[in-house]
């Protein structure tokens, strides 16, 4: 890849929040919610996915996100990177009060990434899972978030398109539309 903007952390953060701001802006979701993240610093640096994991450019996405979760009363899933089966890392209190079985692992900067490393150190009680459902996320970089996702997903077109190099694509969820012609549907999106 071609690299040549600078890098400024104060401007991820800056990007970060505001994609946050746009998903809920566009999702209206209500506290208590999952919004899983995933973020690749390489990709934001301009670099091939996994290859140059850097943790000052992860705690600058966290500082973005992490505030306004907690304001909007959301929990933050943050993905870890293919090594660790893209597990998430999220609080203990909520994997075990929403029964997700918390798996045994500590993310680190070449097995887990730099962002969901990050989040595991400015969480209060950090746990990893396997797996979430959650209401809505943001895609920093292709990481694949849609695993983690409940169905069914429609995109959000936000204001910001990339942090640094990185792709950055977001979504959000609405109840299935059940039962056929005559139904009547109650608007969501």
């Amino acid at each position: 890849m071609k690299n040549t903007k600078l890098i400024n952390l104060e401007e991820i953060t800056s990007l970060s929040q505001q994609a946050l701001a746009d998903l809920l802006e566009s999702s209206k979701l209500k506290p208590g919610k999952i919004v899983v993240v995933g973020c690749s610093t390489s990709e934001i640096q301009g670099q091939h996915i996994g290859s140059a994991s850097a943790s000052d450019i992860g705690r600058a996405v966290i500082d973005g996100l992490l505030p306004m979760i907690r304001e909007n009363g959301l929990y933050i899933a943050a993905q870890c990177c293919e090594h660790l089966n893209r597990a998430l890392v999220l609080e203990a209190d909520v994997a075990e009060t929403l029964g997700f079985e918390i798996v045994s692992v500590v993310p680190q900067l070449k097995a887990g990434g730099a962002f969901a490393t990050e989040t595991y150190h400015q969480l209060d009680d950090p746990a990893v899972v396997e797996t979430v459902l959650a209401s809505a996320g943001i895609d920093i970089g292709d990481t694949f978030i849609g695993m983690h996702i409940k169905s069914t997903v429609a995109p959000v077109r936000g204001s910001i398109k990339e942090i640094g190099y990185a792709h950055v694509t977001m979504a959000k969820t609405r109840p299935k539309l059940i039962g056929g012609a005559r139904s009547i549907y109650k608007k969501y999106i």
